[in-house]
């Protein structure tokens, strides 16, 4: 159940549920698996903010286990496509493409709480069906997770081989942690400064 905010103004009484009153404040969440539907909300999102002011912070909130690789890049591609800058904050776990989202954030602007935990890993397939067919879909996990190592070089400033290694199995950090492995700029009890925030507006 989504709950709902009243608010009074000069016309008299709105009701909005509780994202998109905190998204008339630019502030996005990601909660729960990455999938196709979520990730074109997301997308959605996003642009719609840019288009309200481009050179105004975008903060986005993730909770995520992660999921499909192909919906996580999408979000992914839009974070970086448009101009507005996306503070990134993990609450709870960032794993999987929630840590990829969470390190593409705005180079400075991205936080996890104390207690938050960040995974990172290689993608995974279920490959079925003729030998050929397996050996495509194989070329293809490979062919992703070239890419998604990638990334993780750009955002974090560690090299290639270190990255691999982070990733070959399920490597779970706390927050200090990911901080220290670049995945992160700041640990944050506190909201940080010029992130946007809800405010009660009569």
């Amino acid at each position: 159940m989504v709950p709902m905010v009243i608010e009074q103004t000069a016309r008299g009484e709105r009701s909005f549920d509780i994202y998109s009153r905190l998204l008339k404040e630019r502030i996005i969440f990601l909660t729960g698996q990455v999938y196709d539907q979520v990730s074109s909300l997301i997308c959605a999102q996003l642009l719609f903010l840019e288009s309200e002011n481009p050179n105004k912070d975008i903060a986005f909130y993730i909770n995520s286990p992660g999921g499909v690789v192909s919906a996580g890049l999408a979000m992914y591609d839009t974070m970086q496509y448009i101009r507005a800058p996306v503070s990134t904050v993990c609450i709870g776990m960032a794993a999987s493409m929630g840590s990829l989202l969470l390190t593409a954030g705005e180079k400075g602007k991205r936080f996890a709480l104390p207690n938050s935990r960040i995974m990172v890993h290689q993608p995974s397939g279920g490959a079925q069906g003729q030998a050929t067919d397996i050996e495509i879909q194989a070329r293809e996990i490979l062919t992703l997770r070239k890419r998604l190592n990638q990334i993780y070089v750009d955002h974090t400033g560690q090299t290639m081989e270190a990255i691999e290694a982070k990733l070959e199995r399920d490597s779970y950090m706390s927050a200090d942690e990911a901080k220290a492995f670049g995945l992160i700029d700041e640990v944050v009890n506190k909201r940080p400064s010029g992130l946007p925030v809800a405010e009660n507006k009569a």
